[in-house]
């Protein structure tokens, strides 16, 4: 394993995520019980922006600028977006940065730990060496978190179901092995398998459109609950960039998620355009039952 997230952290994809991942958080705070947050690929946990331009040996161009950089400043944020960046500002600011989120970026673990509750609980998984070093250090005196040097898909089945009977997965690998999504749809069916009512949330890389449709059909080929994809493109699909976008299929969303974040991404869509045809896409894989 080669990935360094903190080449990448705070760009546009980072954005789209943790925006996401602050709304499943408030829907799941709804209810007053407990729940266990457990991410399966946490990285370091915090990242040092400066970092992003220096790479492993060669100067590297930083991504955050066109991502987390465009919304610092901005006074049209919407009060979805709006939460995201003051919890971006208010975590560069105790880090000693300016507080304009441009100098210490939190990861998920951190976004969650500081929305978490007393009964809320945290496992976070990391199995590069390094990284999870890292993120043990950042997590020393954490009262509800637990760092685990652990395979994440395997976590899935060591922690789930947990004590508290509600949970929250993150599903959020580096996508460097070939069979991330053959491993992905299998971490799933076993996580449907020990709690069918956990809120999964599986983040993937907008690149190679036909090896995702592929994907999405043998996740729909397990018995799924109600599931929604999310997907947010910063560049048409003619574009020359790598990375043109991303996506968050949602298992057992909340209640009401996808009305709460369609607005949301339309306009992160236009505020984080790289290059014309992007845009914001949602839709339903299984349609989430309407109460009687």
């Amino acid at each position: 394993m080669n990935y360094r997230h903190h080449f990448h952290a705070g760009n546009f994809a980072d954005v789209m995520k943790h925006v996401l991942l602050l709304r499943l958080i408030a829907g799941m705070q709804r209810k007053e019980k407990g729940f266990l947050y457990l991410d399966t690929h946490a990285g370091r946990g915090a990242y040092v922006l400066a970092a992003a331009a220096r790479g492993d040996s060669l100067a590297r161009q930083p991504e955050h600028p066109l991502g987390i950089g465009r919304l610092v400043s901005r006074s049209d944020l919407p009060p979805g977006v709006a939460d995201y960046v003051t919890l971006v500002r208010s975590f560069d600011q105790q880090r000693g940065g300016r507080g304009d989120g441009t100098g210490h970026y939190p990861g998920s673990p951190w976004l969650v730990q500081l929305r978490a509750r007393p009964q809320d609980r945290l496992v976070l998984c990391e199995l590069h060496p390094e990284e999870h070093a890292e993120l043990a250090r950042e997590f020393a005196l954490g009262p509800r978190a637990q760092v685990v040097a652990a395979d994440g898909y395997a976590a899935v089945r060591a922690y789930l179901p947990p004590l508290e009977r509600r949970a929250l997965v993150l599903i959020d690998p580096p996508f460097e092995a070939q069979d991330e999504f053959a491993r992905i749809v299998s971490a799933v069916a076993e996580a449907l398998r020990r709690l069918p009512g956990a809120v999964i949330a599986i983040w993937y890389p907008l690149t190679e459109r036909a090896r995702l449709d592929a994907f999405i059909g043998e996740l729909c080929a397990l018995a799924l609950p109600p599931t929604l994809e999310l997907e947010l493109a910063v560049a048409g699909p003619g574009s020359a960039l790598k990375l043109k976008g991303c996506g968050l299929v949602v298992l057992n969303p909340p209640w009401k998620f996808d009305a709460e974040t369609s607005p949301l991404l339309e306009w992160l869509a236009a505020a984080l355009a790289q290059e014309p045809g992007g845009g914001a896409r949602v839709r339903w894989l299984v349609e989430e039952k309407v109460p009687s």
